[in-house]
């Protein structure tokens, strides 16, 4: 019987023991698990928000990407239009700036012509002065010379030497 009380009174102590330790131990241990259980839960929560946040950042990166290089090509696009309007232009310029060499170029000819042909014709005149004083002096006399001179003088008139 001793036996029987003293297996009752360990089976109670045991029993008493476990609901303290059950209520100092257990139910923190069991706290500790729930919070620890929920803190997880919430991280994952987090992480699928967070991995949600992060596919609609990438989309809109590649939307962004895709703007950008279309808006590339475009500025690329109209960098060329200008440089073959500059080009064009530049061009036009250079052939205008030939045509005025060029028209200053024969104008300058034209004017070296008559230089010298005027010069061509002073020599002419020079050559046949002298010329024409040669034969003079060689077969004229003095009263040839002035029937000459009168004639000349009757010739030009009044007028030439007025002017």
């Amino acid at each position: 019987m001793q036996l029987i009380m003293d297996a009752l009174q360990f089976g109670a102590s045991v029993f008493v023991l476990f609901l303290f330790a059950s209520y100092l131990l257990f139910n923190p241990v069991r706290k500790l698990l729930k919070d620890r259980q929920e803190g997880i839960s919430k991280n994952i929560k987090d992480a699928n928000a967070d991995r949600e946040k992060a596919e609609e950042l990438k989309k809109l990166y590649e939307s962004k990407l895709k703007g950008v290089e279309k808006e590339a090509e475009q500025i690329l696009s109209e960098a060329r239009q200008k440089a073959l309007k500059n080009e064009a232009k530049i061009i036009d310029e250079a052939k205008e700036e030939a045509a005025r060499i060029i028209k200053r170029a024969g104008e300058e000819a034209e004017l070296e012509k008559k230089r010298a042909a005027d010069e061509v014709k002073q020599e002419m005149i020079t050559v046949a002065s002298m010329m024409a004083a040669k034969v003079v002096a060689a077969s004229m006399n003095t009263q040839i010379q002035d029937t000459l001179v009168e004639e000349t003088l009757k010739e030009m008139g009044d007028s030439t030497w007025l002017s």
